[in-house]
């Protein structure tokens, strides 16, 4: 006769005492995001505050219209342009010296160590030592000049940590079977090793983007006369006192979202390709 199925066996109190711990961080980590989202539907007599006075996305219309306060549309358009280009900055900053790192050069661990200095030095210090050098230069800082500095002080470090630690554990037979093959050292790295990194190069381009969005401090005595949205949302804590606000935070919450799902699809993508090619050469072989 087959034995009865024993009983699952209890878990011990620690894996309740690690579970709750667990569920306060998430508690902790997205309640105040659930919190904004869920206010920013107020009616349009509703506050700051809870209980909700009517449900509408009455703000969310608000938000495109003109403010007496605050200038959104132009803050937005600022961060993302920012964004943009600290993205692909800190992409080919971090793949050509991930390439050059390969090989080892008189003063290197200098380089290396100046490179990722940058993140642990405060990040206030390094705005308002970028902001006072602009202005005994002479030159008025600006988010696309000054900004734009500060800001790549704080997402290439990240970039280039990940390069190298992709090329450390990185197959150099493949380079050598595809120079066994006929490849120019061109070829090698178009075909041979951007495609093999191309999940860390969508990683870094996401790391460039989100780092350089909702960056505050470094922007703070770098970004010149106009504000990027971070510096604008802080402005108008005080000013505004109407649910517009916490709309505007749940639609740039939402584009952050979009941003990592465009990234992870990026990477989804990559893999199917290279699934399909190996699948590809199978066959021919």
């Amino acid at each position: 006769m087959a034995k009865p199925a024993k009983g699952r066996e209890p878990r011990p109190l620690s894996f309740y005492l690690l579970a709750a711990f667990f569920g306060l961080f998430v508690l902790f980590l997205y309640g105040p995001i659930a919190t904004i989202v869920i206010l920013s539907f107020q009616g349009p007599n509703g506050g700051l505050t809870f209980p909700m006075n009517g449900v509408s996305t009455h703000w969310f219309h608000n938000l495109f219209q003109q403010q007496a306060v605050g200038d959104f549309g132009g803050a937005l358009t600022r961060s993302v342009s920012l964004g943009l280009i600290v993205m692909v900055v800190t992409v080919l900053f971090s793949v050509a010296a991930g390439l050059g790192f390969r090989h080892r050069f008189r003063g290197s661990g200098v380089i290396f160590y100046i490179a990722v200095a940058s993140l642990i030095v405060p990040s206030i210090l390094v705005s308002l030592g970028i902001g006072l050098m602009f202005n005994i230069v002479g030159v008025e800082p600006n988010w696309f000049s000054s900004g734009l500095g500060a800001h790549l002080t704080w997402t290439l470090p990240f970039g280039l940590l990940i390069m190298f630690a992709i090329f450390n554990r990185f197959n150099r037979a493949y380079e050598e079977a595809a120079r066994d093959l006929g490849a120019t050292p061109w070829q090698t790295i178009r075909f041979v090793v951007l495609p093999i990194i191309a999940p860390s190069v969508i990683g870094i381009a996401l790391f460039g983007f989100t780092l350089s969005y909702d960056e505050f401090a470094r922007t703070l005595m770098t970004a010149g006369s106009f504000n990027t949205l971070p510096l604008e949302i802080y402005g108008m804590t005080t000013n505004v006192t109407t649910p517009v606000l916490y709309a505007l935070g749940t639609l740039t919450t939402a584009l952050s979202f979009l941003v990592i799902l465009a990234a992870l699809g990026g990477v989804l993508l990559v893999q199917r390709r290279r699934a399909r090619l190996g699948s590809d050469a199978g066959v021919g072989v």
